[in-house]
């Protein structure tokens, strides 16, 4: 799988003691995020939230869409400055810190909000949502910068599932406190507590995460200019053909993810209860949790490009199960509750596998003294797929949900076609 000379030679280089304390810090730090992370996830929770504050398919796609589109935009700059300056760690204070800050705004705004027009409530959470999602954008590169410098890579993919497993069990204990906040508080203040919790593990996680300091690593052998840096990009793209066949595999990947704030509206039209919404998402955090001993092996074990191949031949399965369902005729109220928990467990599970295979693969392929500015070169270029699900709001307004779903499942049929020609390449 390693297919670059000396990607993962930094990481020989770390004492046993310092690789092992690396490893605990990131995922403590993993663990804390992702429960937080849990708490404002967009299929469910942000989704439910403005669906019952709009009532518009349009802006439930854009929930997805502007978190994704946000958190990739800006690391093609922030790839430059990690890569020319050497150091990510400041980078990623600013990050961390402050997607925790807008999340407590948001927060603050639910509380205080309930009396307000909703004409003048959704406008400012969608702002608050984006401030989010683009300083959220300026982690990436450097997180995954600091934790391939400071864990070995083969105990990466044990690190991520380390984390979604932990981060799971802690989300579960999140899920309980929103379906009780959701089923027994006024809305929107119900909505406002569960904001509050995840502000505190983002903020938790993002101290733990720098206390870790900045890991040594090899010095770039040059400063290039921004114009110098964006034709290098291109000359990547080009010229690595790995590099390239998985831009193209993750644009069909955001085809696939345009789908997945529609699930819960799809619920909410075909029966399950919206006031019991918390319930999907503790679904979807056990689908995540019982999955990760077999990612983090299969990754370690089997390859990263194995993994993705996998979860995208899987990712079919879901999509194409709503498809059909919508096609043929809604199930009856009874029979709606226990099958969107079965999907939701899928795709908790598909989740997880899906960033677990990501991050490892880009790690995998990217050099130890350039893998800044492979980030931002990767992340740039993907980034217009994630505004799919903002078209798909769009397609729903005038079509229903059926056409998404059929669009969906073709892209991991693609994805999937995509990635065995990675594999050959």
């Amino acid at each position: 799988m390693n297919t670059k000379a000396g990607s993962t030679d930094d990481a020989h280089h770390q004492p046993r003691s310092g690789s092992r304390r690396g490893f605990r810090r990131v995922a403590a730090a993993g663990i804390t995020f992702q429960a937080g992370s849990a708490a404002v996830d967009s299929s469910t929770i942000v989704a439910a939230l403005i669906y019952q504050l709009s009532g518009s398919s349009l802006l439930v796609g854009a929930v997805t869409a502007i978190l994704r589109f946000g958190w990739l935009s800006p690391q093609i700059f922030i790839g430059f400055l990690a890569q020319n300056s050497g150091k990510s760690m400041p980078y990623y204070v600013i990050g961390a810190f402050g997607r925790a800050s807008f999340i407590a705004l948001i927060a603050l705004v639910l509380a205080l909000g309930g009396s307000w027009p909703h004409g003048v409530l959704v406008p400012l959470v969608m702002a608050l949502w984006s401030g989010y999602a683009f300083i959220s954008g300026i982690v990436a590169v450097p997180y995954n910068d600091i934790v391939a410098r400071a864990v070995p890579s083969a105990r990466r993919s044990r690190l991520l599932a380390t984390r979604f497993f932990g981060g799971g069990l802690l989300a579960l204990g999140v899920a309980w406190i929103a379906d009780r906040a959701v089923g027994t508080w006024p809305f929107p203040a119900s909505y406002a507590a569960i904001f509050a919790m995840a502000a505190v593990l983002m903020f938790t996680s993002s101290a733990i995460f720098t206390s870790l300091g900045e890991p040594q690593g090899p010095k770039p052998a040059a400063k290039p200019g921004f114009g110098a840096y964006l034709k290098s990009g291109i000359s990547v793209y080009h010229k690595d053909r790995r590099f390239r066949a998985f831009v193209h595999a993750q644009w069909l990947g955001g085809m696939v993810l345009m789908a997945m704030p529609f699930y819960v509206v799809a619920a909410g039209q075909t029966g399950f209860p919206m006031g019991r919404i918390a319930l999907l998402l503790g679904a979807q955090t056990i689908g995540a949790l019982i999955s990760n001993l077999l990612w983090g092996w299969w990754g370690d074990h089997l390859g990263k490009g194995s993994l993705l191949r996998a979860i995208a031949l899987l990712r079919v399965a879901p999509a194409l199960l709503l498809a059909a369902m919508i096609t043929t005729g809604q199930p009856a109220p009874t029979a709606a509750f226990p099958l969107f928990l079965a999907i939701f467990l899928a795709l908790g599970a598909l989740a997880n596998g899906l960033t677990i295979a990501v991050i490892g693969y880009l790690m995998e392929i990217s050099p130890a003294d350039q893998r800044p500015a492979y980030s931002g070169y990767f992340n740039a270029l993907t980034a217009p797929a994630f505004l799919l699900p903002l078209m798909a709001g769009v397609v729903a307004d005038w079509s229903g949900l059926a056409p998404i779903f059929t669009l969906s499942a073709l892209a991991a049929a693609g994805q999937f076609l995509v990635l065995r020609r990675l594999n050959r390449s």
